[in-house]
């Protein structure tokens, strides 16, 4: 790998969004890992310790997200469907 600068890596890291508020990061972490290696996977929550019902998983390389983007955006986690796209926040 050389060096990036500033420029943004597209698709390693995806945002999951309408979590069902039983879902944990294990569960997350299960579901993504149909697409591939799944590096980190984490449960928004707020101060009162609940889920905000969106969450963050990284994927070991670009084209593991943008799988995850095209299969599993409108898939069911606990029965209920979820939407899946890149990640754009800066953290």
């Amino acid at each position: 790998g050389g060096a990036v600068g500033s420029m943004k890596m597209p698709g390693k890291r995806v945002y999951v969004g309408n979590l069902s508020w039983e879902v944990k990061w294990q569960d997350l972490k299960d579901h993504m890992r149909k697409c591939g290696e799944v590096i980190h996977a984490d449960v928004m929550v707020g101060l009162d310790g609940r889920s905000k019902g969106c969450g963050i998983v990284e994927y070991q390389t670009v084209e593991e997200g943008m799988r995850a983007i095209q299969q599993l955006n409108d898939s069911e986690l606990l029965s209920r469907m979820i939407f899946v796209r890149e990640d754009r926040e800066e953290y």
